[in-house]
């Protein structure tokens, strides 16, 4: 039945007032929410600190948030649905009110200066597909609940300060593709439930403090293209499995603590891999054949392991490689062609920038075709390798080369004029090999160069005046060669030039330029050169100046006071020169001076007394005989004539039973005479000798409460010189016919080195005692805490009662390699010590160990090639169970016994275990002990005393993890055993012994210091 006309008109009017009224609500809830998303960018903009240019100027409350920059809307709801402020350089902190923008799905805050907590109200925001926040300053951890984020498809955190552990919740982001954390303060172990998210497709946890192993879950990822784990502490092998995910492109796991052999197949098993990073680490083996098959492959870095064997073929067939890293390893190549497969082979990379082979044991000449390479190839890095011959003059060619390293070659030949066309360079490495002839001045056109090194090499001539045109110079080092002429005045003028400036040893003479004006320079060494008068005043205008040595020149005059304006010098030696003239009171006010040597001058007058002149033991003024303690200085004004005149007639009288004296002197103690001349002239103008009679009152006439120690030639007193200064004075007993030997050997060792870890030297007596028997003496510094034999022992200990921690322990081990260091490569004659052990090591009240004993000393003749002993006589030199196996054969004292010395005594001092030890019987001994438990079991041969202190080691105020720690112990212990190798060929030098234990200290601070937020690039201006 059909409705009356007003009825059907009333229903159509109840329905059309339903649909108006829905799109009004719809409207009105439109409305209201984009309302709640522009209160909550307010907010986020409340909490930046805005300067001009403003970014967000177009953020106005009047206007619609959908018409703002970085904000993006919806349509047609009108909702803030992304958030996009990458690199508008907003400060401040991000506001909680973030979780209001329930429609966000994008948050894009990357390359900003945020600062404070992580927002935990962002796990709110459970439409969000891309989180980025990288490049900030963010702290805080990541929330326990952010697997709310289930759409989440990108999470990149990088180069923040998150800390915690990598939370387990991350494994329910099921839909996650991109998971990028690397650069922060991450600990703990990868969580293996990370091999849930099947999508993902880069994995970046590098930089941060991740121990642990890699976890073999990981082969779940079948879709990940990038791993990157490099800088953390992660330990073990690598998973197979890990070998067997086809998809990666970029495997990254540098600078860890990684170890086991890189499966030759790499690069079958891995067909697409662009990006391989293992530098840093302990894999072992040889570089993997396969991976120069894979002819798109951009970088293989392998440096710092200990790889072996040769470079495998097909380097030619890598035509888009940038990279290729193979230095500090073991590779070995031999024959005048040894080079010539790498650079012939490499002509064909057109892209190759970086190319470093520098640390192993490659031989060979550098062939012609180095001049063939890559026009953009940057870095150059051939150094501590076994080349020689003559550098080409076609590396001329290399015109993009910013960095070339040839240093610790036996490079010959003279310095091609070639290189000085290498407009880009800005490091040239040229130092201790064998190149001689003059310096080409063709140098002076490297503008860009910030540093020069052609330190101990054979150059003779003059410095060119063109290096006046270094203007971007921050270093240079001449030292070591046969330079001659005057100092240019440009080049102490060079306005950049801010680290260092090494003239040393040489043959440069002439005064110093009047305008000496390097005001950013922190060390000046002059010294061992011929150079003449004055020093100018002008030194005051080097404000930055920490270090300065000018010995052992000709230098006249009086020392200008204006040294007292270098406030911030810290070590000045200006001894063995003909400087005259009072000690300028000024230096007193050096309050930053650690070091000051004058001695054997002409100085004069009064020594001042405040400063560094209080602690007389950092002070050496010995040879200035005019120079006298403001306390034993006499007045001669007024009393001159009467000393005058009583002098006419003392002088004949005293003559006249001076001279008998002698001759009855001369005539008893003949013999004894005849015997320390030698000494007596060794020690002439090197030191100001002591009396038998001061040394007797110093040390109480030697009584036995002041005796702290014995030893084979004698026995070692603590005194007290009547400067003011604790001795140790060593009393040799002339009753053994060594005694004299070992007096003269430890004269001569230490006659011409000095090393703030070596025992120093104050001064000898070489006279007759009372009884006029011969009496031979050393007076050295005294060191209050002892041997490090007592700590061993665990005779000596710290005020709490707690022994050595591995940290301690590792700085006196890297004092002791900074010593040997010094005496095998630095010093003036290289000095063997032949018998390192604990008990002549000595420790400082600041615990800074220094090494001392030379009675059994040899210098060696040369620096290079087959060392010999000065010495044409053998005797078996060193203690028992730290002498090195080849001396016993007859073979004389040589740089790699001392190693194997240093590699016993390292051993030592780790596992509490002395070498001849009663355990050790049959054919067992400490380095096959220590050997036995390596790698996996170090922590069973430990020192128990060591072992009590590592879970409470701190640095810095953080802890150090045991795990980091053992890994670091495993390290040191395997240093030891590369020292004590039974073949002295196979032994490492003692250069790199000190290399590997700062790395390994570096590792520690590193644990308990996080690092600064970095980020590993494909392409980048690191070594690593």
């Amino acid at each position: 039945m059909a409705l009356p006309s007003h009825l059907m008109l009333s229903s159509a009017f109840f329905f059309l007032l339903i649909y108006f009224n829905s799109i009004f609500l719809a409207l009105e809830s439109a409305t209201l929410s984009i309302v709640t998303d522009k209160e909550a960018l307010i907010s986020f903009k409340s909490t930046i600190s805005l300067e001009p240019p403003n970014p967000l100027s177009s953020w106005d409350q009047n206007s619609s948030p959908c018409n703002w920059s970085g904000v993006v809307c919806n349509k047609p709801a009108n909702r803030v649905v992304g958030l996009h402020l990458s690199g508008f350089g907003l400060k401040g902190s991000i506001t909680p009110h973030i979780g209001n923008l329930s429609f966000l799905r994008s948050l894009q805050l990357q390359n900003n200066q945020f600062t404070g907590k992580f927002p935990t109200q962002i796990v709110n925001l459970f439409r969000l597909r891309v989180l980025n926040m990288s490049f900030n300053s963010i702290e805080g951890v990541l929330p326990s609940n952010i697997s709310q984020l289930t759409q989440l498809q990108t999470l990149d955190l990088m180069a923040n300060k998150i800390t915690g552990r990598v939370t387990e919740e991350l494994s329910n982001l099921v839909k996650l593709q991109i998971l990028k954390l690397g650069g922060n303060h991450l600990y703990g172990s990868i969580p293996p439930a990370i091999g849930n998210l099947s999508s993902l497709t880069t994995l970046n946890l590098g930089t941060n403090n991740l121990t642990g192993i890699i976890p073999s879950d990981f082969v779940r990822l079948q879709n990940l293209k990038v791993l990157d784990l490099t800088i953390n502490q992660l330990s073990g092998t690598i998973p197979p499995s890990i070998y067997n995910m086809s998809s990666l492109v970029s495997l990254a796991l540098a600078s860890n603590d990684l170890w086991g052999e890189i499966p030759g197949d790499i690069g079958i098993k891995l067909p697409n891999l662009l990006v391989f990073n293992f530098c840093i680490n302990k894999f072992t083996g040889r570089i993997p054949w396969s991976l120069h098959n894979l002819t798109n492959i951009q970088l293989i870095r392998m440096a710092h392991n200990l790889l072996e064997g040769t470079v495998p073929p097909g380097l030619g067939n890598l035509p888009f490689l940038l990279m290729y890293n193979i230095g500090y390893n073991n590779i070995f190549s031999s024959g005048e062609d040894g080079l010539n497969f790498i650079f012939t082979s490499l002509t064909n990379s057109t892209k190759l920038k970086f190319l470093a082979i520098e640390g192993n044991h490659l031989e060979g000449v550098i062939p012609e075709s180095i001049g063939n390479l890559s026009k953009v190839l940057s870095k150059l890095y051939m150094g501590q390798n076994r080349i020689h011959g003559n550098i080409p003059a076609s590396i001329g060619r290399l015109s993009g080369l910013a960095l070339l390293n040839l240093s610790d070659n036996s490079i010959s030949g003279e310095i091609p004029p070639e290189i000085g066309q290498l407009e880009e360079l800005q490091m040239l490495g040229l130092a201790r090999n064998r190149i001689s002839g003059n310096i080409p001045n063709s140098l002076g056109n490297l503008k860009k160069l910030n540093q020069i090194d052609l330190a101990g090499n054979s150059l003779v001539g003059k410095i060119p005046l063109t290096f006046g045109n270094f203007r971007n110079l921050l270093s240079m080092d001449l030292s070591k060669n046969n330079l001659s002429g005057s100092i240019p005045k440009e080049i102490l003028s060079l306005p950049s030039l801010s680290t260092l400036l090494n003239l040393s040893k040489n043959f440069l003479s002439g005064p110093l330029p009047p305008e000496i004006a390097l005001q950013s320079v922190v060390t000046i060494d002059l010294s061992d050169n011929r150079l003449s008068g004055n020093i100018p005043s002008s030194i005051k205008f080097c404000e930055s100046l920490e270090k300065l040595f000018m010995a052992r020149n000709t230098l006249s005059g009086p020392i200008p006071n204006t040294i007292g304006e270098l406030k911030g010098l810290d070590a000045l030696d200006l001894s063995s020169n003909q400087l005259s003239g009072s000690i300028p009171v000024e230096l007193q006010n050096l309050h930053a001076l650690q070091s000051l040597n004058l001695s054997f001058n002409n100085l004069e007058g009064v020594v001042p007394s405040g400063g560094l002149f209080r602690n007389l033991t950092k002070v050496h003024l010995e040879g200035n005989p005019r120079l006298c303690l403001h306390l034993a200085c006499i007045n001669s004004r007024g009393r001159g004539r009467i000393v005058a005149k009583v002098a006419l007639i003392l002088v004949p009288l005293v003559f006249f039973f001076f001279l008998l004296g002698s001759l009855f002197f001369v005539f008893y103690i003949k013999k004894s005479t005849s015997k320390i001349t030698k000494t007596s002239e060794m020690l002439k103008g090197q030191h100001q000798l002591v009396s038998y009679n001061e040394l007797r009152q110093a040390t109480g006439n030697f009584n036995q409460e002041n005796l702290i120690g014995k030893g084979s030639f004698g026995s070692v007193y603590k005194g007290y010189l009547r400067q003011g200064i604790d001795v140790a004075v060593k009393v040799l007993d002339t009753e053994k016919t060594s005694s004299l030997k070992s007096f003269l050997a430890e004269c001569e060792a230490l006659r011409n080195v000095r090393h703030r870890n070596l025992v120093r030297l104050i001064t000898s007596c070489s006279s007759v005692d009372f009884k006029n028997m011969e009496f031979l003496a050393l007076v050295y510094e005294f060191l209050s805490n002892g041997s490090l034999e007592d700590w061993v022992k665990g005779k000596k200990k710290h005020s709490n009662g707690d022994a050595l921690n591995v940290v301690e322990r590792l700085n006196v081990a890297i004092d002791v390699a900074c010593a040997l260091d010094y005496l095998h490569h630095d010093s003036e004659v290289p000095v063997v010590h032949c018998d390192l052990k604990p008990s002549n090591i000595l420790l400082g009240e600041d615990m800074i160990a220094k090494v001392g004993d030379f009675g059994l000393a040899s210098l060696l003749m040369e620096r290079t090639g087959n060392q010999h002993s000065i010495s044409s006589t053998y005797v078996l030199k060193g203690s028992i169970g730290y002498i090195p196996p080849e001396y016993g054969l007859g073979e004389k004292p040589s740089t790699a016994g001392d190693v194997y010395s240093f590699g016993i005594m390292l051993l030592e001092l780790f596992t509490g275990k002395n070498p001849i030890h009663e355990s050790f019987i049959g054919g067992l001994n400490l380095t096959k002990w220590v050997q036995s438990a390596f790698p996996a079991k170090v922590m069973q041969v430990l020192d128990p005393e060591l072992l009590l202190l590592m879970s409470s080691l701190y640095h810095n105020g953080q802890l150090i993890s045991p795990d980091i720690q053992q890994g670091c112990l495993t390290t040191i212990l395997g240093v030891g055993l590369s020292c004590t190798e039974e073949s002295r060929d196979r032994r490492i030098t003692i250069r790199s012994v000190l290399q590997k234990l700062k790395s390994a200290r570096d590792t520690l601070f590193k644990a308990a210091a996080p690092t600064e937020k970095s980020v590993t690039l494909i392409m980048d201006s690191t070594k690593i």
